[in-house]
This record gives structure tokens, sequence and C-alpha cells, in this order.
């Protein structure tokens, strides 16, 4: 049966509650994701800061002021103050149907995934459509097609 760690992503971006609205925004930017977990010192996990949670906080781009000014705002605005304290997570060993399930039935985008309360990994919906791509392909391969899709979607 596949767990969580079979297709959790470890390749981890993380900030801390001290940094800020500014700092998320940027590393969500660069890194192309949307969801970040928050660690302390040690490296527990304490919360999660999503891209909805900074665009909430965010000075808005129709506000009548440069990008330099949006940014000096949001840089005293602490992920202490947006971030989501109160997070379902799972363990390395959870059955990989449980987690989507639960993703699927409450709506949730991400799933953090510890080991002894340190964040080893985050599992994501883009996740799970890179796993269904992949069966995809081998499906189409198993079938003789050259394509998963089909002939009238291209």
């Amino acid at each position: 049966m596949m767990t969580v760690k079979d297709l959790m992503n470890n390749e981890l971006y993380t900030l801390k509650s001290t940094d800020n609205v500014h700092q998320a925004r940027e590393l969500m930017l660069e890194k192309r994701i949307r969801h970040v977990p928050i660690v302390d010192d040690l490296g527990e996990f304490v919360g999660l800061l999503t891209k909805r949670d900074v665009l909430a906080a965010s000075v808005s781009v129709l506000a009548e002021i440069d990008n330099n000014e949006r940014d000096e705002l949001e840089s005293h605005i602490p992920i202490s103050e947006i971030m989501i304290t109160e997070v379902i997570v799972a363990e390395e060993e959870t059955p990989l149907y449980e987690a989507a399930k639960f993703m699927l039935d409450q709506k949730h985008g991400c799933l953090p995934i510890l080991r002894n309360n340190q964040l080893v990994g985050i599992l994501t919906e883009a996740d799970f459509v890179r796993l269904a791509v992949h069966l995809m392909e081998k499906l189409a391969v198993y079938e003789g097609a050259t394509s998963p899709l089909p002939p009238d979607y291209h």
C-alpha cells in the first residue's frame, strides 16, 4: 500500500513566524509554491502559510502606491499575525488513500508531513496531479495508445 512518504515532496521551503509577508510573497513567487510551512528554530512545525493568507494581508496592487512602498508596508507584517496554527498534519506512514480522501473531503490544498513533530515533507494537490498524469501515461502505454489523452482532446 502506498503511503504519503511515497508521494510527498521533501524539498521544503520554510519560513519562521518572525519572517514577514513580503518575504513570504517573494518566496512563493520565486519557488512557484502556494503553501509554506512555518517552523521554529529547532525545525519543529508550528504553522502554515498559504497564498490566500498572503494575498489577504498584502497591499492591493490596485492601491495607488509603488512596489517599493508596498514591499515596505508588507515587511512590517510578521507571518505570526496571519499564519494558520491549527493545522491537520499526517505522518509518513499514513496511507496515501486516506490522505487523498481527507484533502478532497476537507478541501485542503496540502498536508504537512511530520516525524516526531519535525517537518519532513509536504503533500500537495499538485503531487496528486503528477501521480494521475504518471498513471495515465502508464495506462496509455499498456493499452498501446500514443497519448494518454482522448483523440478529440488535443
